[in-house]
């Protein structure tokens, strides 16, 4: 297979060769990727642990003084450039940061040791990296990426390329946000590399709970290739009584159906507790796995994995306190009853068991209990609509905004204002480009899909009004322009 450049028309690649990466995904579904490669007894030890670390800088228009006119730069130049405001001046460390665990594995491996850690990098990460000139960071990762002798050892995790959160992105424009990512993943590390993505990680983990759209996120998942999902604890039921998850630790089916009566599914993979940095950056789910004991699942003894992800790069304790916690995991784990295992490593072994899908117990988008009690799978969208209604009638509580990884905020309510300019730039980029059937290594739609996916970025929304609010409009503006005049 031909490898993919890195950029195109000086743009990133994003899009163009759909079947390539269609061809790479579906190539490499069936292949196991760490049984042969690792040693650990997964019969003699008693638990393990996973981490993985989320990386992303936004790209804003703050390139020059005009935000109409100012370069599409990464949120770390700019902090560079202005280390006078706030905390900016942590964009250095934010930068050794997004490197450091190429230099950790490879370090750990020589030593004898069996670090284990997944990686999640926005698009826009990877971009802004380039455009500043970063490469060593891209360079040092490539490292423990493409090298046999340290691969094994770090798993990527597939992400939306511009961080947009499911819950409220068109579910078509949501679609094309992963085929990005893969494609620029793809680019930077090569095909092999991307054949051995089988982990994807919402945005803000965010997760649909409205039915079709939980349904649609679910199947563009399995469309594209990905084997299992990261969830956040309180954002899935049980599909029975619509209560919380009982055990934790061992992986789940996410089961979704739509008012179609079509179904999708996934292996869940059940993140606990909350977003604080602080869990990972002093390894706790390391020392919580150490407490616990092998349990049973489908009428065999197998040993939880206790799994957290947690911001790489934000926070004193992450940028500080980290590496040496990391370090000392690692050396006590190696070897142990407990050892540090990635997702998929874990599931390889799991398998190799003889356990199956279907012994994995089912959850569901939170909220879906009440709607399913009212109506079935296959009632059609006007009965779901009218379901939704009541519900909300009955219990101010019930919302299809989505879950994330709090459960306090809405990436629905509040943001109109950023909302409004991006459905609508979604609307116009699938009336005169997807519905015209573009091709979609034409320059003009990777221009304009480059501003679309940019827009949608989470932190115009999080960070509410004022100049992140500015930045999300302008880009929307951008892509607006662009759709309107060159096509």
């Amino acid at each position: 297979m031909s490898e993919l450049p890195e950029y195109v028309d000086g743009l990133p690649n994003i899009s163009g060769a759909e079947p390539l990466i269609e061809e790479t995904m579906k190539k490499a579904a069936d292949k196991t990727l760490y049984l042969d490669r690792t040693n650990i007894d997964f019969d003699r030890i008693k638990s393990a642990c996973a981490i993985a670390l989320h990386m992303h800088q936004p790209l804003i228009p703050a390139g020059g003084h005009d935000l109409h006119t100012a370069e599409i730069i990464s949120n770390l130049r700019y902090m560079m450039e202005h280390p006078d405001i706030g905390d900016n001046h942590n964009a250095g460390t934010m930068a050794w940061c997004y490197k450091r665990i190429g230099e950790f594995v490879p370090q750990l491996i020589n030593e004898g040791k069996q670090p284990r850690v997944m990686l999640e990098y926005s698009g826009t990460l990877f971009h802004g990296l380039r455009q500043m000139g970063q490469n060593d960071v891209i360079d040092t990762l490539k490292g423990v990426t493409c090298n046999p002798s340290f691969q094994h050892a770090v798993e990527w995790l597939g992400c939306p390329w511009g961080h947009a959160v499911a819950p409220s992105t068109p579910v078509q424009d949501f679609k094309l946000h992963v085929e990005a990512w893969l494609h620029h993943f793809g680019a930077i590390f090569g095909l092999e590399a991307l054949g051995r993505v089988r982990g994807f990680s919402p945005s803000e983990m965010a997760l649909p709970n409205h039915p079709d759209v939980a349904y649609t996120f679910v199947k563009t998942l399995r469309d594209l290739g990905f084997q299992w999902v990261l969830v956040q604890e309180h954002t899935v039921e049980r599909p029975d009584n619509g209560h919380g998850v009982e055990q934790k630790h061992l992986p789940h089916r996410l089961v979704c159906r739509n008012s179609e009566g079509e179904t999708a599914e996934i292996i869940a993979i059940i993140k606990t507790q909350g977003s604080d940095t602080k869990l990972v950056a002093q390894m706790q789910p390391y020392y919580e796995a150490m407490s616990l004991q092998r349990w049973e699942l489908a009428g065999q003894s197998v040993p939880p994995i206790v799994t957290q992800i947690a911001d790489g790069e934000n926070g004193g304790v992450m940028m500080n306190e980290f590496p040496p916690k990391f370090m000392d995991a690692v050396h006590q784990s190696s070897g142990s009853e407990t050892p540090m295992m990635n997702v998929t490593e874990y599931l390889e072994h799991l398998f190799a068991k003889g356990i199956k899908w279907s012994d994995l117990q089912p959850v569901q988008p939170m909220h879906q209990n009440k709607i399913w009690e009212k109506i079935k799978p296959g009632d059609g969208p006007d009965a779901l609509a009218k379901a939704i209604k009541e519900c909300k009638d009955e219990d101010h509580r019930f919302h299809m905004d989505g879950g994330s990884w709090t459960n306090d905020i809405s990436w629905v309510q509040g943001y109109e204002n950023v909302l409004g300019p991006m459905e609508k730039v979604s609307s116009l980029f699938n009336e005169k480009i997807l519905a015209k059937h573009l091709p979609s290594n034409d320059p003009r739609y990777r221009n304009a899909l480059f501003y679309l996916l940019s827009s949608q970025t989470s932190c115009y929304r999080y960070w509410g009004q004022g100049i992140w609010t500015d930045y999300g409009q302008e880009l929307c503006r951008r892509a607006e322009s662009i759709i309107q005049h060159d096509l």
